[in-house]
């Protein structure tokens, strides 16, 4: 019995610290971005997706109305939204390669990326590798991606929130008075063998 109070104080802390991805708003950003490791490899909207100095930045498109991004091979298009959503969407049928993707929000974002996460993909197959680079750059990795022609994936650019200090102390103690209790019950077993 006592061991059943414990799992359901348990299940209640963990669920009290769980941490949920907000959108991070992405309003005015302004995106410095690389493919397959060169800046030269991306064609920002603001430069016309011309092949020039500097092309690889762009500001965020406040209409909407097409993508940020071209890479410098046609491959792909990349559409970021305000409320954080980064779209890649194939520019035709791609081979599965070893494309890779890098975006810079450096300090025009309202706080730190915490949260990057796969929404889902629409004639694409296979989970890109996100990750968080630093406060302000993310990366995808699309090696594991296969792709229908014009076929495309969504990733959410966010905030998690941190659990707050007094829910993962009621967890820890959760934890501890488990194994407290799952000792004692030990002994108890072994003593009653004994005797």
């Amino acid at each position: 019995m006592k061991t059943k109070h414990i799992l359901q104080a348990l299940a209640l802390a963990a669920s009290a610290a769980t941490a949920h991805a907000a959108p991070l708003p992405l309003q005015d950003a302004v995106i410095t971005a690389s493919y397959n490791g060169a800046a030269d490899g991306m064609l920002g909207l603001d430069h016309g997706f011309a092949q020039e100095p500097g092309s690889n930045t762009s500001r965020l498109d406040p209409t909407e109305t097409g993508v940020e991004f071209f890479t410098s091979d046609y491959l792909f298009g990349i559409d970021i939204s305000a409320g954080g959503a980064l779209t890649v969407i194939a520019n035709g049928a791609n081979l599965p390669g070893a494309y890779s993707m890098r975006f810079d929000f450096g300090n025009t974002l309202p706080g730190a990326i915490t949260a990057f996460s796969f929404v889902g993909a629409n004639g694409a197959s296979g989970v890109p590798g996100l990750s968080i680079v630093d406060a302000h750059t993310v990366a995808l990795d699309l090696s594991g991606v296969s792709w229908d022609e014009f076929g495309s994936l969504t990733a959410q650019i966010g905030v998690g929130e941190v659990p707050e200090p007094a829910s993962m102390a009621i967890l820890l103690g959760g934890f501890a008075a488990m194994a407290g209790a799952l000792q004692v019950g030990s002994r108890s077993r072994s003593r009653s063998r004994l005797h």
